[in-house]
């Protein structure tokens, strides 16, 4: 994004494509890579900023940032396919170009959640900013205590990020416990939605931030749960990005109740919205 024009992105190519969820509203994560040197060298952003991808001729549209910050030589997104432009970035391949300008928003308090246990609760593509605060958290591991990782989907196929999933569950120093909403063959985690699965687990609130990301309605029992098992307003967080538009500020159509996500978020904590809840 240029000083002189907000609104002008910078040049990315599509380094890989990888196909997470299939399905009608199949998932990709784009792995992207700025085009000028200098732009890829001061580019820096923390776990939970947004990013706007434009597919020129199309749109643009604004999206989490999936990868950690900890990797410098690009970034991803993984992206959902329910609309134009989403549609549009699906046809993508490796080698095409999109326009990328940001990051916006804050992010969430990776520094001032050293020490604590961190408890992880996503839904469907809500995984994707859990994602970069997970692999934040990995690549930091001495900063933190017990790692749990709480993530649903309706059906196998529709989870994101499998192969990281299995990866993930040979380390000895982190927890993740997968869900399906619908029982089908072959399947030996849990059945059930993520909130289901959450109050079974029982986690302890003690020195614990939970973080949870996924459809409203997820969310919503997801924060109830927390709350009925002891966790305080302010050990919730959670991220509303699909609510940014313009990303600055300026259209004013991300607003809820009295706070602008663009500019007071995406990442919130309950005690933050939890008067305003009716409006996400």
């Amino acid at each position: 994004m240029t000083d002189e024009n907000p609104y002008q992105p910078w040049i990315a190519k599509i380094i890989s494509v990888k196909e997470e969820a299939s399905g009608e509203r199949a998932i990709k994560t784009f792995r992207l890579e700025f085009q000028d040197e200098e732009v890829r060298k001061k580019f820096s952003f923390l776990p939970g900023q947004c990013i706007m991808i434009s597919v020129f001729g199309t749109g643009e549209s604004i999206f989490a940032i999936s990868s950690s910050p900890t990797q410098k030589d690009y970034i991803e997104v993984s992206v959902m396919r329910y609309g134009k432009l989403t549609k549009a970035l699906h046809l993508k391949e490796e080698g095409d170009l999109v326009g990328a300008r940001g990051p916006y928003g804050n992010s969430f308090k990776v520094d001032e959640w050293k020490g604590k246990n961190v408890l992880f609760l996503g839904g469907g593509i809500g995984q994707a900013p859990l994602r970069s605060v997970i692999d934040y958290c990995i690549d930091n591991r001495k900063d933190y205590g017990k790692i749990d990782i709480v993530y649903g989907a309706r059906t196998s196929r529709d989870l994101c990020y499998k192969d990281e999933f299995a990866e993930m569950s040979k380390k000895d120093d982190l927890s993740i416990h997968l869900s399906i909403d619908v029982e089908e063959e072959g399947w030996n985690q849990f059945v059930g939605f993520v909130p289901d699965n959450l109050k079974r687990l029982n986690p302890s609130p003690e020195n614990t931030i939970a973080i949870t990301c996924g459809p409203p309605i997820m969310i919503k029992f997801v924060i109830q749960n927390l709350l009925e098992l002891g966790f305080k307003e302010d050990q919730v967080y959670t991220t509303l990005e699909m609510r940014m538009k313009c990303g600055i500020g300026i259209c004013g159509r991300c607003n809820i109740g009295n706070l602008y996500v663009c500019k007071d978020g995406p990442v919130f904590s309950y005690d933050q919205i939890k008067d305003i809840q009716g409006d996400m």
